[in-house]
């Protein structure tokens, strides 16, 4: 039975980003995810899922300068410090909320560097941040994102990136499937999370194109979250959409399933 994570930032962007826990308990989620925890002390996040009986299902790692168009620095070959440093404050957050599922970010390409360097950097610190977290039972999700929404993005197809996966090599690291990002690069949404399913470590959703909520557009989810069940998915999936009118009128959708 699929189980839905509020996305905290994009959804109840009606309210404060603090007032949205409870907002998403009120409306019958259990669990939340958001991209980043940094803006605030991970004890007021700790209270507020420990106060709504929330759990935190993912949450990125820090992902350089965001503000600047930086996505993420773990393949990027002049920012392994830095990359080293972002775990440490990483797993202090994890720890605090008790999350078991970290998103490390890959990064745009830098053309100053071969692609070859950036596979190399990715893997040698994938590694690092695994074996870093696996003391604490948490896994490393590694999420392709579109070229249409990111380009130049060092990871894109869900193929390529199990492929990165697979030469890791340590068991708590995992796919991030995002179906938006999925449907856009590579299509064939049943058939790959059925050859993917070992390695799916969590899931996202949004309709596409439009990235609002997941219906209507190109995907049937009613029927992915089916395929998904016969996977043997069983964790969460994370509601990262933007509402079309508003998050309150945009959830009947959702409603069953809570």
């Amino acid at each position: 039975m699929a189980k839905f994570a509020a996305n905290l930032t994009m959804l109840f962007t009606e309210v404060p980003f603090l007032a949205r826990f409870e907002q998403a308990r009120q409306a019958g989620f259990q669990a939340v995810e958001y991209l980043f925890p940094y803006d605030y002390e991970a004890d007021q996040l700790a209270e507020q899922l420990q106060f709504h009986q929330l759990e935190q299902a993912l949450f990125n790692m820090p992902p350089g300068d965001w503000a600047g168009g930086e996505r993420g620095i773990a393949a990027l070959p002049d920012r392994v410090v830095e990359f080293e440093q972002s775990v440490e404050t990483a797993l202090h957050y994890a720890q605090a909320l008790q999350c078991k599922k970290v998103h490390a970010m890959a990064g745009i390409v830098n053309p100053a560097f071969s692609l070859e360097a950036h596979r190399e950097t990715f893997i040698r610190n994938l590694r690092y941040a695994a074996d870093r977290f696996a003391a604490h039972g948490i896994s490393v999700m590694i999420e392709p994102l579109n070229s249409r929404d990111v380009p130049e993005y060092f990871v894109a197809h869900q193929r390529d990136a199990v492929t990165l996966i697979q030469a890791i090599d340590r068991p708590n690291v995992k796919l991030q499937f995002d179906a938006y990002h999925a449907q856009i690069m590579d299509g064939d949404l049943t058939v790959l999370i059925q050859d993917l399913a070992d390695h799916i470590g969590h899931v996202q959703i949004a309709s596409v194109p439009a990235r609002h909520e997941p219906f209507g557009g190109e995907i049937n989810y009613p029927y992915l979250f089916e395929v998904l069940d016969k996977s043997g998915y069983q964790g969460w999936i994370g509601c990262e959409y933007n509402p079309q009118q508003g998050t309150q009128e945009g959830l009947s959708w959702v409603t069953p399933y809570l």
